[in-house]
């Protein structure tokens, strides 16, 4: 089949790329112009890159028109929820725009094609404990400007669906982690700072923002594998959780990547890394996609974690 991967040069993106090219199909993903595409080095050229920014709907056209995939992966975003505090308008413009002019294109040229909507457990926002674990039915109570944008995107999916019949499956992964994570996303953070802390190239510290956060951590080699299930085996229209159902203090998460170490490093609290409110608790009840699917997280979270700092002391 040929797949088309929006934001492919990203960290989920080249992830799904490799997944699909083992899966034989023949893969293009969207980029803009200043992306790197160091992620997909490992590709030997095998993935058709389109320069496009999907804010134009021109571009977007030209992509679908050029490539008729038969397989969609919207991943592309504004997906860093510190920078949407700075950014708001630009966060919301650009993840609702994108997606309205990819969903538009694909609809004017009457393609046939199933499309994959990856949601953020960011839109559920504020959840209490005993709402948890998270069911696709809790209600959505956002706390960022990303966030918001993102439930604009689930229901955008949503409504394309029953407005026009369009084939596409909305999907809420959860912490999904790794090598090639940026390194604003907290995992990868922590293991660059101790990566140059090893080398001798940064203090011998960890800056780390609110500790006291859980988070349900899921390998991204585990969610490409689940994304690419969710238009295999889902229903279209509706929304599925993807996690791991295991919640993750940050504190806890730190002190196993600082027991990697191969240096004392200490921690020291940053007030830049706070955020204005905060979610305290994401974790997924992923019954739904599983009961479907068959699709279970394969990776442990301590390999997660090792191989995310591995990749950073080569990096660094």
């Amino acid at each position: 089949m040929r797949i088309l991967i929006t934001g492919v040069t990203g960290f989920v993106g080249s992830h799904l790329a490799e997944y699909c090219l083992g899966l034989g199909h023949e893969i293009a993903g969207t980029m803009r112009w200043r992306s790197q595409q160091e992620n997909l080095a490992d590709l030997h050229g095998d993935v058709k890159l389109f320069e496009c920014d999907l804010r134009d709907g021109s571009a977007a056209r030209q992509v679908i028109g050029d490539f008729q995939p038969d397989r969609v992966f919207h991943l592309a975003a504004q997906s860093f929820v510190q920078a949407s505090w700075s950014a708001p308008a630009e966060t919301i413009s650009t993840n609702l725009l994108c997606q309205v002019h990819l969903l538009e294109a694909i609809r004017e040229s009457k393609l046939d094609c199933r499309i994959q909507v990856a949601g953020s457990s960011e839109e559920y926002g504020l959840v209490s404990e005993d709402e948890a674990p998270i069911k696709e039915t809790n209600p959505l109570r956002p706390l960022s400007p990303y966030a918001v944008s993102k439930v604009g995107q689930d229901l955008m999916g949503y409504q394309y669906f029953k407005s026009y019949g369009m084939w596409i499956v909305r999907t809420r992964a959860f912490n999904h982690e790794g090598p090639r994570r940026g390194e604003v996303f907290v995992t990868s953070s922590f293991a660059k700072q101790i990566a140059l802390a090893e080398s001798g190239r940064g203090p011998a510290e960890v800056a780390v923002g609110n500790l006291d956060a859980r988070r349900d951590f899921t390998d991204v080699r585990d969610v490409v594998r689940a994304y690419w299930m969710s238009l295999e085996s889902c229903e279209p229209g509706e929304v599925y959780n993807i996690g791991s159902g295991h919640a993750w203090r940050i504190e806890e998460m730190l002190n196993m990547l600082i027991g990697m170490a191969k240096v004392e490093v200490a921690v020291r609290p940053d007030p830049a890394r706070m955020r204005p409110s905060d979610v305290p608790l994401l974790l997924a009840d992923v019954s739904r996609f599983v009961g479907v699917t068959g699709w279970k997280p394969e990776i442990p979270f301590e390999t997660t974690l090792r191989d995310t700092l591995e990749y950073w002391r080569g990096r660094v």
